[in-house]
């Protein structure tokens, strides 16, 4: 089955992946979820994938949506954009190429152009899911101990909880949206479990000169070490 396909790769990818078989429990789950893509098959029972599409942008959702279809005919991906569709890609497909794509719609949607994040001396390189310290070592360090390039590694996870923390540089980011992010309706994960993935990140982060800041009631905030705080006005709240 193509969607338990295309689902189990995402996970694979660290993403956290909900799945729906009909256009009308989508309609339903984008009421109490908050979702930064959508994967929409035109081929779904009653209403089809197009007509999906229209209803959400019809009632407000500006999330990114990608088509899959098997129609590859140029007016089928014309009528498929012109619905509301951010992207439109034809079966059979490879799934690096579905997973490249959704990386280029998060970083539209976040207004990074990049695949390649970065923070002070943290870079991440989203399309080789490879993490790098480039920086001179920071006050009080000997320049040995860290070098130029130096590999900095992240669980799953953690590459998630970080990946979204980058993506919303210079703003905080919600405590909630980050355990949306870390989970899909069928695996429970408490909150106390985003303040894990914190702590561990912490951990590898603060040698190198970069601070997770707690913002009590909200979420947290990448910051340099020795920065001053930003309140919360001024970091979009």
């Amino acid at each position: 089955m193509v969607a338990s396909g295309i689902k189990l790769g995402l996970t694979d990818a660290g993403y956290a992946v909900d799945w729906v078989g009909s256009a009308e429990r989508a309609i339903e789950a984008t009421r109490t979820e908050a979702f930064d893509v959508a994967v929409i098959d035109i081929g779904l029972p009653l209403m089809d994938g197009l007509a999906l599409t229209q209803q959400l942008r019809k009632s407000g959702f500006a999330m990114p949506v990608l088509i899959l279809t098997a129609r590859d005919a140029l007016q089928d991906r014309v009528q498929g954009l012109d619905m509301g569709a951010d992207d439109y890609m034809t079966k059979p497909f490879e799934l690096p190429e579905l997973l490249a794509r959704l990386r280029a719609l998060l970083r539209r949607s976040q207004a990074a152009t990049s695949a390649v994040l970065g923070f002070g001396p943290l870079e991440m390189d989203t399309a080789k899911r490879q993490a790098f310290i480039r920086s001179a070592p920071i006050a009080g360090q000997s320049p040995g101990n860290i070098p130029h390039s130096q590999v900095i590694e992240f669980g799953p996870r953690e590459w998630t909880v970080m990946e979204y923390l980058l993506l919303q540089v210079p703003k905080p980011a919600n405590k909630d949206k980050l355990l949306q992010a870390l989970t899909g309706w069928d695996k429970e994960i408490t909150p106390n479990a985003v303040e894990v993935y914190i702590s561990r990140l912490r951990g590898k982060l603060e040698p190198f000169g970069i601070a997770l800041r707690s913002i009590r009631g909200f979420g947290y905030r990448l910051e340099m070490t020795g920065d001053d705080p930003t309140p919360m006005s001024d970091a979009g709240r």
